[in-house]
């Protein structure tokens, strides 16, 4: 009987103790299915790499710009948030002052690296991107500048004539990038920027310096630059 009893008791208390347990466990469970969806929402690091031909440099060229500029990027995008990117490009010009007669001309390669940040990046389902961004651009290049013979108004003297060719400069920059980009269908994207740059430096020659800087714009210490790309997700 007392037997009985024992067994009897320990049967109960082990049967009190799984119920005990079980909100436990099933809190437990509960925990970690919702730590699965959690994992499951996190973005993957790598989602894609994006090459860019921008037309706008051909587009302003064909409205009567003297400036020639041809470039292309890659971006890499990293969590949906961060996006590395290289700009690879040819600028040049070839032009003449109605004004002055002085005529300069230049075409060199130029680089930019830097990249974006997405501001929408929590808001995965838009069918694009508003990014903020910063860039370093590099050129070394060559120039001719050739003006005529002037007359100073107030001594009448005459200037010797300007003729200086093949100057050889660099010059490095900084960008602020502001960014808009947009899936037009499937993996292919429409976006433009609007930059604000600041020269960092630039090799100046005694007599002269470039009114044109490849991939930078006027020689001036600060000015601004847009681009207007056609953009393919590569397949991987």
């Amino acid at each position: 009987m007392k037997k009985e009893s024992i067994s009897t008791y320990i049967i109960a208390l082990l049967v009190l103790t799984s119920l005990w347990g079980m909100p436990t466990r099933l809190q437990a469970q509960e925990f970690k299915l919702i730590t699965i969806e959690e994992e499951a929402e996190k973005p993957a690091l790598f989602q894609g790499v994006y090459v860019g031909v921008d037309v706008f440099g051909f587009v302003n060229q064909v409205l009567g710009s003297d400036a020639k500029t041809a470039e292309v990027s890659v971006e890499a995008n990293l969590l949906n948030r961060f996006f590395p990117v290289v700009e690879l490009g040819v600028g040049g010009m070839d032009a003449t002052d109605d004004e002055t007669n002085i005529h300069f001309k230049t075409s060199a390669p130029f680089f930019r690296i830097g990249a974006n940040y997405n501001v929408f990046y929590k808001k995965p389902h838009l069918p694009g991107y508003f990014t903020v961004g910063l860039r370093y651009g590099f050129t070394s290049f060559d120039y001719d500048v050739k003006a005529p013979a002037l007359v100073d108004p107030n001594w009448g003297h005459t200037h010797v004539p300007v003729d200086y060719t093949g100057v050889k400069t660099k010059a490095s920059w900084l960008e602020l990038v502001l960014g808009l980009k947009t899936n037009v269908y499937k993996d292919f994207y429409m976006g433009f920027t609007v930059r604000y740059r600041s020269r960092l430096s630039m090799t100046k020659h005694e007599n002269s310096e470039p009114y044109y800087i490849p991939g930078y714009g006027r020689g001036k210490p600060n000015n601004y630059g847009i681009t207007y790309n056609l953009i393919y997700k590569l397949p991987f």
